[in-house]
């Protein structure tokens, strides 16, 4: 089966190079730069630093910075459309930030004013703003996110569950990033000159960029995104691979996704950040993939590193260089790095452009590269398109309770689990040297990749995993109070790198791929109580039938200041818990118990849609057949109207079998569904569902229809199945 072209048909921008399509060509045309100092908020230290600073943001709505940034790109690029889209998918790495780190100086302890804190809350604003029922995803792998979230979107499409995506990237201001990307060394003082042979940095931005996507040709189109390739260095988590291997790779495997040679590529966007190193890398990276460079630049010198929004800001800048044929100068270069060995364009360039290769490399090695083009240029090829499902071949878990083993046996009895293990039980199964500087999530996830791998049937030389999904609704919460508190507590003087660089979401998936080499995708979902559903729907619509196994995680550490103050289900006075599961999961059988698929991630706020999650699920017949027990996820602040959901779904499914609420056996945090997953896995490595678990008779899982459901209720309905192959 040949693939339907996926067309662009809307485009929506707001960045220092001003808002809209219209303002942002006049920039480019006009190859003036928008870097200036930072004038956002005050500063108790110095001089301010050049940084890309969008000017007459409405600020009226009450919503963080990042949240309005995403609904003014959104609505140019929703524009004359109909309908609401289908999904959305967010790339973002600040969420609502700002707003905590000014709350934070203020002292202010009241939950409700904290409620946008979380990254997934940008998408959620989104959601309820366009009527979007569908998936709502949160993306953050660092400065790739928006390049990422472009190419779920992609495979999303492609596999014809949905028509129409909106996605890209958005970031904020904020002092998190500011006094971080400071504290490295990787701000240029003078501003930003990529290429330059005295170059010394970027300049910290914000904006936002996003792409309407749909497999309908629309009436105007700006294009079509052809193509996406995706990889990890496994190197370091702030340094990129010093032979540009991982940017190879993403560029390689983006050319071979759009069907196209580097011979078809017209002009080539580049990350080019102006940091020595990752403009020495990714020139690197282009001499082995190129034999002849076409024309390219970084408009980076002009607006700024905008972070996770630089892959969505930069991806609609393409349309207007393929719309207008315009490639825009590499702003702010004085003299060419000669050991780069490139010609940048030193001044816009107005020539047809049929396809562009646009580059986006992030913290923790994680690249990005997308093939946007015209449709002339389209080749139609056959893409495989893998159904839904995954086989296990390993799993782990940990609770309160601690490792794999003593949480299944204490969830098994029916007895809770809830709390937090002691660093030194998270950290038994690792090398004491690789975690000398790792805080609690880092250790955690490590932790729990490696008892996978242990757990699975292949032997440790046979088997390395080729990429790494992880769902956290909050990140590293010990390292972002860390930082903020050290930054507060100096006078703004001594802010930690190593926190800094720790307090990215995506930190420690990087640490699980550099620990295992695992040099294929590396995506990190953070869905708030539904982050390791989407880091499961985000491996489905990655894992190739040919790749090696990936790991898919689930996990979130308890903190007792953020804890209380950030999830709306953690009280003050409540017991915190954390926690987690990981599994090596697949295409291929061999070697696996059972598999495991998502069939259903809706809004609950959709018409029918418990009547939807049944239709998912095969049907009131499928599900009488089949199903042996559910697993119900209900977040503590969400019970109301989760417990109303879940008895809509028993009652109209007509299902008589056990409910366990497993939130009661794991406690309250985010990544419980994971550790739900690892339970239903158990139950079939066991054969048998326990009578202390149900508070009713053993059931016996005999035959190969008998499923495990794991759902989720609240403000989205998700369904995870579990069945024996």
């Amino acid at each position: 089966m040949t693939e339907r072209p996926v067309y662009i048909g809307g485009a929506g921008i707001v960045s220092p190079l001003g808002f809209g399509l219209a303002a942002t060509e006049k920039m480019l045309r006009e190859n003036h730069s928008a870097i200036r100092p930072m004038g956002l908020f005050s500063l108790l230290q110095g001089t301010p630093l050049p940084v890309g600073q969008v000017d007459n943001l409405e600020e009226s709505s009450g919503l963080p910075r990042t949240h309005l940034l995403a609904r003014a790109a959104a609505r140019e690029a929703m524009t004359g459309c109909g309908h609401p889209p289908d999904a959305i998918i967010i790339g973002t790495t600040t969420g609502g930030i700002f707003t905590t780190e000014q709350l934070l100086r203020s002292e202010e302890s009241s939950k409700e004013l904290y409620c946008n804190h979380g990254l997934n809350s940008v998408v959620t604003s989104l959601a309820r703003e366009l009527d979007c029922t569908g998936p709502a995803l949160t993306v953050s792998t660092a400065c790739s996110s928006g390049a990422v979230a472009l190419c779920l979107a992609l495979r999303m499409l492609r596999r014809g569950e949905v028509r129409s995506v909106l996605a890209g990237g958005v970031d904020s201001l904020c002092r998190l990033t500011y006094f971080g990307f400071h504290s490295l060394q990787l701000v240029d003082g003078g501003g930003c000159r990529p290429l330059d042979r005295h170059r010394r940095g970027m300049a910290v931005a914000e904006g936002a960029g996003l792409l309407f996507l749909t497999t309908v040709k629309p009436e105007k189109q700006l294009g079509l995104l052809l193509g996406a390739g995706l990889s990890c260095d496994a190197y370091h988590p702030a340094a990129p691979h010093p032979d540009g291997q991982g940017a190879f790779k993403s560029m390689q495997d983006g050319l071979a996704d759009a069907g196209l040679s580097p011979a078809d590529i017209s002009y080539i966007n580049l990350h080019g950040t102006g940091t020595p190193d990752n403009d020495l890398a990714e020139s690197l990276a282009l001499h082995k993939l190129f034999t002849n460079l076409p024309p390219l630049s970084s408009i980076k010198g002009a607006s700024g590193h905008s972070l996770a929004a630089a892959g969505g800001i930069e991806a609609v800048v393409s349309t207007i260089i393929l719309s207008r044929g315009l490639m825009p100068a590499n702003t702010g270069l004085r003299e060419v790095d000669p050991e780069l060995e490139l010609v940048p364009l030193a001044e816009p360039l107005e020539s047809p452009v049929r396809a562009v290769l646009s580059n986006s490399f992030g913290f923790g090695g994680n690249n990005g590269s997308l093939v946007i083009g015209t449709d002339d240029i389209f080749s139609s090829s056959a893409h495989c398109r893998p159904g839904p499902g995954l086989t296990i071949h390993g799993y782990s878990c940990l609770t309160g309770a601690g490792a794999t083993v003593d949480s299944v046996t204490r969830m098994l009895g029916g007895r809770s689990a809830a709390g937090r293990a002691g660093l030194d039980t998270i950290s038994e199964n690792l090398p004491p040297r690789l975690i000398r500087r790792l805080k609690r999530l880092p250790r955690m996830t490590l932790s729990l990749a490696a008892a996978a791998l242990e757990n699975s049937q292949f032997s440790p030389d046979s088997l390395k995993p080729d990429s790494v999904f992880m769902g956290t609704g909050w990140g590293a919460l010990s390292e972002t109070y860390d930082f903020l508190t050290r930054l507060a507590d100096t006078q703004e003087q001594f802010p930690s790198p190593t926190d800094f660089v720790g307090s990215v979401h995506n930190g420690p998936a990087s640490q699980v791929a550099i620990m295992f080499e695992a040099t294929g995708p590396n995506i990190t979902t953070s869905g708030g109580d539904y982050s390791f559903e989407q880091a499961l729907l985000a491996a489905e619509l990655m894992v190739d039938e040919s790749a090696e196994p990936a790991l898919i995680i689930g996990a979130d550490e308890g903190h007792e200041i953020f804890s209380p103050l950030l999830d709306p289900s953690v009280e003050s006075g409540d017991t915190i818990a954390d926690g987690g599961a990981a599994f090596c999961a697949g295409r291929k059988s061999r070697n696996s118990g059972c598999s495991i698929s998502i069939p259903c991630y809706i809004s609950s706020s959709g018409d029918d849609a418990v009547a939807a999650l049944i239709n998912s699920l095969g049907g009131i017949n499928s599900l009488h057949n089949s199903c042996a027990l559910v697993l119900a996820g209900i977040p503590a602040a969400g019970s109301g109207a989760g417990e109303k959901q879940l008895q809509r779904f028993m009652a109209q499914a007509e299902l008589s079998v056990p409910v366990i609420h497993y939130r009661r056996l794991t406690g309250e945090f985010a990544s419980a569904s994971a550790v739900a997953a690892a339970l239903a896995v158990s139950f079939f490595e066991g054969g048998v569902i326990p009578g202390d678990i149900t508070g009713q008779s053993k059931i016996t899982l005999k035959s190969r229809e008998d499923k495990i459901l794991v759902l989720g209720f609240g403000h989205y309905l998700t369904a995870m199945e579990f069945y024996r192959l």
